[in-house]
């Protein structure tokens, strides 16, 4: 089976909110992407604590990729993104990116932040490429193989960006 081009995925992109029936196909993609990857426990946490969770899906309804964001006053804080792997790198991760941007325009907050590895530069680019910005580095915020891993602090400025309704209405 042949993947389809990103165009085509992407146009069969639907979104809508995590249920726990499909956290232990969030816990395999989040495994296999990530390195240090979040615990089933994390994830039934964020659910029970009220966060938004959505799932991206094809239209088999596989689970593409994924994110976790919490709402904190103004801000919308980045918690987790993550492209199943034979996805990553077709433009699912900036879809997914630029639909939390408008989630968080229409919805009014002032600022989307998120903590990424110092040593994950393919993520940094991404995150750069859709407006982030460094703010800081958090010293040791990570655990790394050998010791802890610094996190590079970002955040995107939603009042600088001008209004859109890109993707909203479909969330």
């Amino acid at each position: 089976m042949s993947l389809k081009s990103d165009t085509a995925l992407l146009n069969t992109m639907t979104c809508r909110p995590i249920l726990e029936c499909d956290l232990a196909e969030v816990v395999v993609i989040e495994q296999a992407a990530t390195e240090f990857p979040w615990s089933l426990k994390n994830f039934e946490g964020c659910l029970k604590a009220g966060y938004v969770a959505w799932a991206f899906s094809n239209e088999t309804g596989k689970i593409i990729g994924f994110t976790v964001l919490q709402k904190v006053v103004d801000e919308l804080h980045l918690l987790n993104v993550c492209v199943r792997q034979q996805f990553q790198g077709k433009g699912m991760g900036e879809f997914i990116l630029n639909s939390i941007i408008d989630y968080a325009k229409d919805s009014s907050f002032s600022i989307i932040v998120l903590e990424v590895r110092a040593s994950n530069s393919r993520a940094q680019k991404l995150y750069s490429k859709v407006g982030f910005n460094e703010i800081s580095v958090r010293k040791d915020y990570y655990p790394a193989h050998i010791g802890r891993e610094d996190a590079i602090l970002m955040g995107l400025d939603l009042l600088m960006l001008p209004f859109s309704d890109n993707m909203n209405n479909q969330l």
